[in-house]
């Protein structure tokens, strides 16, 4: 199953094992029994510290674990992991065979010492590109601590598990058997989520901390570029952020990044973070800005935190980007994730062979329809416009699809459902004002963003679109207080003109720090 170069590649990781461990598969007669035979086979084969039993008593089959030899299995993965899931599988090995994680100390201790028992399961699709940090994440903790357990499920392997459970978005994670989270979720905020205690810990210690030369508020391209260009004038610099980095952890091809033929937005953001993590900045993640306030006396400006913590700065670079655009229509908010999705890569196998609609006709929109094509049994693409906006090429590819409809003047007014998933669509033809409807099983949500800028409303002059206004030099309508990249008023919402405006908000910052004699 794996190439020679893969093999290579694999045998010199596996040289890392610091001990013995074993493969514990649970197999069928079918044919996906048969590749996790084969595959389990050259994976022993590359180290004598591996071997293989055929003995396992797992209810899902085919499924393998991973245990250290003499120790229960705490490591498992039902399906074959390969695609996206691949480097799960081999820092599953490594780790179960001793390898340390790339994790700092503190992180270690707290996930030695969580109690209870924790038995997590997670749904997956191999296509799905943040399915791996939960998946990775949840198996570090099992590694690290005896009381915790993971399953990684393939959803397209496991149909009927998936549609019993009334699955349809990846990844979802149940926690003893009941719905833990759903989406990207990073290691951090799986332990603050069952960490009792953590977020009082963290508000007192960001509360302790003496005031920055330049806060920073958000952590994605903008933010990542704002920081490193502070950081390298030598002062005092702090970023906080309710994830860092930002909306990039849920793109996934990116062509038009200069220098960089092609990537993923989860490497980026870990470039990002890796790149600034090379200075002094202080990095606090899973936290969300809610008030910000001059206080004239100090002449410090507040950043006020969702936690009730609040960090102090000689000036602050606004960089909160935007979110998806919702449709906000009755039915949408009800069947989220039970029909409703924005991520048609991650999303998109578990509607394999049913009906789906994409609504909106811009790139995002018709590259989505292309992908979920091949995918399901029909695509029907709504747009509200009286033509498609989509980049001629990919509107050509679309048209040759003959599973595919397209809908123009189409207004959506419901998302409809049984109560517990979708099954339908409401819309309204703008030309004959006739109502219709659409039976599907699910609904791809495409229609741009929306900048998070609600925090700022009455704080800051924002645009009738609630984007942050700015000037040439980043600055906004409070002194001492910058912005960059999608949450501003700077047209063209692009990964490379983000970073370019959090340089230029950093550069304009060190300079009103220098101009002001703070």
């Amino acid at each position: 199953m794996l190439d020679a170069q893969i093999k290579a590649q694999l045998s010199a990781y596996l040289e890392k094992l610091q001990h013995p461990i074993e493969l514990i598969a649970s197999l069928d007669d079918s044919s996906a029994a048969a590749e996790i035979r084969t595959l389990l086979g050259e994976i022993a084969a590359l180290n004598n510290k591996i071997s293989v039993r055929f003995d396992g008593n797992n209810d899902r089959k085919p499924s393998f674990a991973i245990a250290r030899v003499g120790e229960a299995p705490r490591v498992s993965f039902a399906g074959i992991p390969l695609g996206h899931e691949f480097t799960s599988l081999v820092l599953g090995l490594l780790q179960t065979g001793g390898h340390p994680p790339r994790v700092d100390d503190a992180t270690i201790a707290t996930i030695k010492a969580l109690k209870g028992t924790f038995e997590f399961t997670t749904f997956v699709s191999l296509s799905c590109h943040n399915c791996p940090d939960v998946v990775q994440a949840l198996n570090l903790l099992s590694v690290l601590n005896p009381n915790i357990r993971h399953e990684m499920v393939d959803g397209a392997l496991f149909q009927a598990e998936v549609t019993e459970r009334q699955i349809m978005a990846v990844p979802t994670i149940l926690l003893n058997g009941q719905p833990f989270g759903q989406g990207r979720m990073t290691l951090e905020e799986i332990i603050a989520k069952i960490d009792t205690g953590s977020t009082e810990r963290q508000s007192e210690e960001i509360n302790a901390k003496a005031p920055f030369d330049v806060l920073i508020v958000g952590g994605g391209p903008a933010g990542s570029a704002a920081a490193v260009y502070a950081a390298r004038k030598g002062i005092r610099i702090g970023v906080v952020a309710e994830r860092f980095g930002g909306q990039v952890l849920d793109t996934m091809g990116i062509e038009n990044f200069i220098s960089v033929k092609e990537t993923e937005g989860p490497k980026l953001a870990a470039a990002l973070e890796s790149h600034v993590r090379e200075y002094d900045v202080d990095i606090m993640n899973l936290q969300r800005a809610n008030k910000l306030v001059a206080d004239d006396a100090s002449q410090l400006i507040e950043v006020q935190l969702a936690s009730g913590a609040t960090l102090k700065s000689r000036s602050v670079i606004i960089s909160t980007g935007a979110r998806w655009r919702e449709m906000n229509v009755p039915g949408e908010q009800e069947y989220r994730g039970r029909g409703v999705a924005y991520c048609p890569h991650c999303d998109g196998p578990l509607f394999k062979g049913k009906r789906v609609a994409v609504i909106g006709g811009g790139n995002s929109g018709v590259e989505a329809a292309i992908d979920l094509a091949g995918i399901v049994q029909h695509v029907t693409l709504l747009e509200f416009g009286d033509a498609l906006r989509a980049d001629a090429v990919l509107q050509n590819k679309l048209r040759s699809l003959a599973n595919v409809t397209i809908i123009t003047h189409a207004q959506t007014t419901a998302v409809l459902g049984d109560g517990q998933k979708v099954n339908g669509l409401a819309y309204t033809d703008r030309v004959s004002g006739a109502a219709q409807q659409v039976e599907l099983e699910g609904i791809f949500v495409q229609i741009g963003l929306l900048p998070n800028t609600d925090w700022l409303k009455g704080t800051l002059d924002l645009s009738p679109r609630g984007e942050i206004e700015v000037d040439s030099h980043g600055r906004t309508s409070m002194p001492g207080v910058f912005a960059a990249g999608d949450a501003t008023t700077t047209p063209f919402k692009q990964i490379i003109i983000a970073m370019g405006e959090g340089a230029k908000a950093s550069l304009s910052a060190f300079d009103f720090l220098i101009r002001s004699g703070q």
